[in-house]
């Protein structure tokens, strides 16, 4: 794996115009002039179009601080594309409630929005609307247009943005259950990115089936001062009870400390994988 300072100029982002991911691709944009934004259907797909090079980067969710993990977002890294992350980015998450613009709300039958959305709101949903049908959509900007396209007792949950975009009216402002909320996107490319003295590593990897292995690995981590920031762990897809571990790391994969921390946990390892070394976004 090398890092690249190639121009990172065609951006696949889930679509459309209107996603929290939309707002996460024009941030990674403020840094690249003469962006073009290619809006996809679905996380895998926007993924996919760096894959197949229709993309020099995705921007993918990649957890939230109330829904936790993205699972769609892991099994691609994990299982299926052979991306890199280089960049990380952490947008604040207002949600709202939307309808059509002259929409009859007297009985909402069905409220629509992204899985992690509706996870988001779960409290919410449950206090305000807990007889009420729920219905999962590709993206939060689909579901708005969904709301509009029906009219009367039906809502959206989504951002501000999409329902400017589409002239629906907002009924609620903020209904997540933690104003806190904020989701990690990550950047997804063919390379991760260059050192800059205040990183972020991702690790993919499977102990030895003996006992300790795993603390034996940790402990790796704290001989060499590491600070470890979050551990996953996820299904290997073999048999029942079989795990990888992914963990986020402070330092970059070629700082010394790291690369040696690494070397020296090999013999507890049955696979390693770094999955990308790229710059610490700022936390509120």
């Amino acid at each position: 794996m090398t890092d690249t300072d190639d121009p990172l100029n065609r951006i696949a982002y889930l679509g459309p115009a209107g996603t929290f991911t939309e707002q996460a691709a024009v941030l990674f944009a403020g840094e690249h002039a003469g962006s073009e934004f290619l809006p996809y259907p679905s996380i895998t797909a926007s993924a996919e179009a760096v894959a197949r090079d229709e993309a020099d980067v995705a921007i993918v969710p990649f957890e939230n601080s109330l829904a936790g993990a993205v699972g769609e977002t892991h099994d691609l890294i994990i299982h299926q594309l052979d991306l890199h992350i280089r960049n990380e980015l952490i947008i604040p998450i207002e949600h709202c409630l939307i309808v059509a613009p002259d929409a009859d709300t007297s009985e909402i039958g069905v409220i629509y929005s992204h899985p992690q959305a509706l996870g988001q709101c779960q409290r919410y949903l449950n206090r305000r609307f807990p007889d009420v049908r729920t219905e999962a959509t590709l993206s939060t900007a689909q579901a708005v247009a969904r709301a509009v396209e029906l009219g009367d007792h039906v809502a959206a949950i989504a951002p501000r943005r999409a329902a400017h975009l589409h002239d629906a009216r907002i009924l609620e402002f903020g209904i997540e259950d933690d104003h806190r909320n904020a989701t990690r996107f990550v950047v997804l490319a063919h390379e991760d990115h260059k050192p800059t003295g205040d990183d972020s590593s991702t690790i993919l990897f499977t102990t030895a089936n003996r006992p300790g292995a795993l603390l034996r690995v940790l402990q790796h981590f704290a001989n060499a001062d590491i600070n470890l920031t979050r551990i996953e762990s996820r299904p290997a897809r073999e048999r029942l009870g079989t795990y990888l571990f992914l963990i986020d790391c402070d330092g970059h994969r070629t700082d010394p400390a790291l690369a040696n921390a690494l070397t020296r946990m090999e013999p507890d390892l049955q696979q390693l994988r770094i999955i990308g070394s790229y710059p610490k976004a700022p936390r509120n």
